[in-house]
């Protein structure tokens, strides 16, 4: 598995995530709480980011999900 180039903080920062919803986000996903400036493994930013965006563009996130599943 490869490390992303992304931190909790950054990844905190760029979606305007507050602290206790960024926790709340780690355990619902059952991603180990790690320090802010950890880099994280590529596959749990990536459920960290899709976690994000589903909830901010839901329509959108399910219509990525049909792509995906229809490619």
């Amino acid at each position: 598995m490869g490390v992303a180039d992304l931190s909790i903080a950054e990844i905190a920062t760029d979606y305007s995530i507050p602290v206790a919803k960024r926790f709340s986000l780690y355990n619902h996903l059952l991603i180990a709480d790690k320090h802010q400036k950890t880099r994280l493994a590529l596959e749990a930013a990536k459920a960290i980011i899709f976690q994000i965006l589903s909830e901010k563009y839901p329509k959108a996130t399910s219509d990525l999900m049909v792509a995906t599943k229809a490619t």
